[in-house]
């Protein structure tokens, strides 16, 4: 497991990741002493939609003042978004160190980190109490997780009784296979793509009810057709995704969309309450 946590975390790893998106801001002509969500929402948060779909999401359920963890939290715009619009106290773990220290930095510099907190930690083995959270909340992670009933048996665990999981996930149609590199692998050993399913068979077993569920493809190909098409006409953007992805950028988002579009793959939304 830790070599494989070790293949994951090299995968996403972007050196001096911090420092690279301050020095983007300078050359956009930010004032770094009065930097705002806005001015760093293109790198912000690293899933098909960005902050767009984290809004939904959050409004689907009342977590106004919730204590929630963000499992694979990037670089921590979803905490940031969900400290300051829903008054959340917002933790974040992720595998990655660089993105855990960019993301304490990051809320830092928009003045957030009073009411965000980011840990480096396996999501397989949370560094949490029982039912210590009201929400739990990922965003295209499982697709890192080979042991899925070691996954969602933590969130389990960290949810309070009547606490929501709510999830945005990339799940696979089938035994289709995918083209690579993706977003989160740039080749299979690092990618454990299952069907939505088997997620729902383990959910079940483990108590949490199912309350609804949302296809999110054809949203999620329009974002991503756009983004091909600026990127194809224009070049990569001075502060985007490309910061994360690197120099496969293209290749990546080319892949996730024909994936998306040729039914391989596609991309869903919900939430599981835990009565228990």
């Amino acid at each position: 497991m830790e070599i494989l946590n070790s293949q994951i975390e090299k995968h996403y790893h972007q050196p001096n990741l911090y420092d690279d998106i301050i020095n983007r801001l300078k050359e956009l002509e930010v004032d770094l002493n009065s930097v705002t969500r806005k001015d760093i929402a293109g790198v912000d948060e690293f899933h098909v939609r960005g902050a767009e779909v984290s809004r939904e999401l959050a409004k689907i359920v009342n977590i106004n003042n919730s204590r929630l963890l963000d499992i694979g939290c990037g670089i921590g715009g979803p905490c940031r978004m969900l400290a300051d619009e829903f008054n959340c106290d917002a933790v974040g773990i992720d595998i990655s160190k660089e993105y855990v220290a960019t993301a304490s930095r990051l809320s830092e510099l928009v003045g957030l980190n009073h009411k965000t907190k980011f840990i480096y930690a396996d999501a397989t083995n949370l560094p949490f109490q029982d039912n210590e959270f009201e929400v739990v909340w990922t965003q295209h992670v499982q697709v890192n997780i080979s042991d899925k009933l070691k996954f969602y048996s933590e969130i389990d665990r960290v949810l309070k009784n009547n606490g929501v999981f709510i999830y945005y996930e990339v799940f696979k149609k089938g035994n289709k296979g995918v083209n690579y590199p993706l977003p989160w692998a740039d080749e299979s050993r690092i990618s454990f793509l299952e069907q939505s399913s088997r997620i729902d068979s383990i959910l079940q077993e483990l108590g949490l009810v199912k309350k609804q569920s949302t296809n999110q493809t054809d949203s999620g190909i329009k974002v991503l057709e756009k983004m091909l098409d600026r990127i194809t006409t224009w070049g990569a953007p001075r502060l985007g995704l490309n910061v994360l992805m690197g120099a496969s950028t293209k290749d990546k988002i080319t892949n996730l969309l024909n994936g998306l579009k040729e039914g391989q793959i596609y991309l869903e939304s919900g939430v599981y309450e835990r009565q228990k």
